[in-house]
């Protein structure tokens, strides 16, 4: 790979992590209700899954990946039903005179790592980027081991980067409205996004 390559692939990466999207308001809410190490944990699942989609395109699997349909569609029911699940528990919590939701109900951090590894796997976009754009950028054809290594930091810096800032912004406002008036009301705003996130990943299916 070319330092220009490079370069444009981190770009991409990083517009893209960026969008307001599903994966971000899993990050976001993880983050903002449960504590940072959850957001920290979903945004390392989700790198955790564009790096399996980037270790497919290289190997050139990512053919394989699209006649997988049925598995990818599993793993996208999966995560749409774990989101709606968090949303209605984060609903039932903001309702309570404004309790926390128990940590322990809403899973721990192998929890939302998983629910990070699901959300990209199943998202028909990562499966489209891999299959169609990230071969633009990257000559799969002719990549040596350092190329793969520099192909993985960038998924890292550029996916996991956005990710966590998104984690930490988060958590900096959760903790600044401490004791803020409408706190509950914005608990059920967040569990209200987290179903709708949910029902748009099994509708858009």
């Amino acid at each position: 790979m070319t330092f220009a390559s490079s370069l444009s692939l981190l770009f991409v990466m990083v517009a893209l992590a960026a969008i307001p999207s599903s994966s971000v308001a899993l990050v976001v809410v993880r983050s903002a209700t449960l504590g940072v190490r959850h957001g920290i944990a979903s945004a390392l699942g989700i790198v955790a899954g564009d790096l399996i989609f980037a270790a497919m395109a290289i190997a050139g699997l990512v053919t394989v990946a699209e006649l997988m349909g049925t598995f990818f569609a599993v793993l996208r029911y999966l995560a749409a039903a774990y989101l709606i699940w968090f949303g209605f528990s984060l609903i039932r919590g903001g309702a309570k005179a404004g309790e926390p939701t128990d940590v322990r109900r809403a899973g721990g951090l192998g929890v939302s790592f998983a629910a990070g590894v699901a959300l990209t796997l199943g998202d028909v976009k990562a499966i489209l980027f891999y299959a169609a754009l990230f071969p633009v950028f990257v000559d799969v054809t002719a990549l040596s081991t350092f190329d793969i290594g520099v192909i993985g930091s960038i998924t890292l810096i550029g996916v996991g980067g956005v990710k966590l800032v998104y984690a930490f912004a988060a958590r900096a406002v959760a903790n600044a409205s401490q004791g803020f008036p409408f706190r509950r009301p914005i608990r059920m705003v967040a569990g209200t996004l987290m179903i709708g996130t949910g029902g748009y990943l099994i509708v858009k299916g």
